[in-house]
């Protein structure tokens, strides 16, 4: 499990459960049982190949027919919709989701993985490992009715832009698309930059026509979506390194037999390690590979350390609100 809470006696606190109208068909007694899941890419990604794997393991734990749905390439909306859909116990019931999704149901979710929280990839993993984060996952687990049962991620996060840059000079008043979380607007504007919120699969028309000039990604989303089309500089400001929860349905699980509960919470702390380590390997050879096509070319970024500083002030603003100042201090800990 992600966060290792106390699951039987959590999901015991939630209340009875709901009534069988509202439940996936498994309760109705029908066999075998159909979970869904929802995914925006296809099955390059690392975040469908975890799931997959997340499938596979479950299908393995549980030892009884099951079927799965993984709804692929944004059939179903996106992240944010599923996550809703995960809160309402409905169309979906399991799915990977950027913690800035998060932040309407749990103001602390989005520092799971904020801007120069973690230094590395070695770094987020010791986190992950400590259970650091716990605290935020028992609060979205509370608020939202969704379980992040597994870490997938694992990508270190660059600014694509349609003009290079090296320094913060050079960076200054650059438009520049954020997550919806406001911890990304308010860490991007402190560094000089001119960030704006738009929906994912709206960025690339955005930099296209010229309503943006970049935005930022892992190397998985800018192949699998092809921003080096509009924006082939790859500034490597390396400003975030990504966790993406394996999320479950808190209104589905209750709903499911005992032994299918426990082999959902295992295969997904299994399934997230498995994500998180492929999408780290993956980085470098996906970058070497567009760059080698002619597709994209990295600019190195000389003052990160300068751009950290900035943040910084923002960054112990942002722990104090939500009260996540012990969590902060523990992970600068490590």
């Amino acid at each position: 499990m992600m966060y290792k809470t106390k699951r039987r006696q959590f999901l015991k606190g939630l209340g009875a459960t709901a009534g069988l109208v509202a439940m996936p068909a498994v309760v109705r007694g029908q066999a075998p049982i159909t979970l869904n899941g929802a995914v925006q890419f296809n099955d390059d990604h690392a975040f469908n190949k975890g799931l997959l794997k997340f499938e596979e393991l479950v299908k393995k734990y549980y030892g009884k027919p099951i079927n799965f749905v993984l709804h692929r390439n944004s059939s179903l909306g996106l992240e944010k919709q599923y996550f809703e859909y995960m809160s309402q116990g409905k169309a979906v019931d399991y799915g990977i989701v950027s913690p800035a999704h998060m932040s309407t149901f749990a103001k602390a979710a989005p520092f799971i993985d904020a801007p120069f929280v973690f230094k590395d990839i070695a770094h987020m993993n010791k986190v992950v490992a400590a259970n650091l984060l716990k605290p935020i996952a028992d609060e979205v687990a509370q608020k939202a009715e969704v379980m992040l049962i597994g870490s997938a991620g694992g990508g270190v996060r660059n600014i694509f832009s349609n003009k290079p840059f090296k320094n913060l000079a050079e960076m200054k008043g650059l438009k520049v698309r954020v997550q919806g979380a406001p911890i990304w607007s308010r860490t991007f504007t402190a560094a000089g930059m001119a960030p704006t919120v738009i929906a994912y699969n709206e960025v690339y028309n955005a930099i296209q026509n010229g309503v943006i000039a970049a935005g930022e990604n892992e190397a998985a989303g800018v192949e699998a979506m092809k921003f080096y089309e509009v924006a082939p500089s790859l500034c490597m400001t390396q400003h975030a390194v990504s966790i993406r929860p394996i999320c479950f349905s808190v209104k589905t699980l209750k709903a499911l037999p005992q032994d299918l509960q426990d082999a959902i919470m295992k295969a997904g702390t299994e399934a997230g390690d498995f994500a998180r380590a492929l999408e780290s390997s993956e980085e470098v050879t996906k970058l070497d590979a567009l760059e080698k096509a002619g597709k994209l070319k990295r600019i190195p970024f000389e003052e990160r350390d300068a751009m950290k500083k900035l943040v910084d002030p923002v960054m112990a603003v942002y722990a104090k609100e939500i009260g996540a100042e012990d969590i902060f201090a523990k992970i600068n800990a490590i």
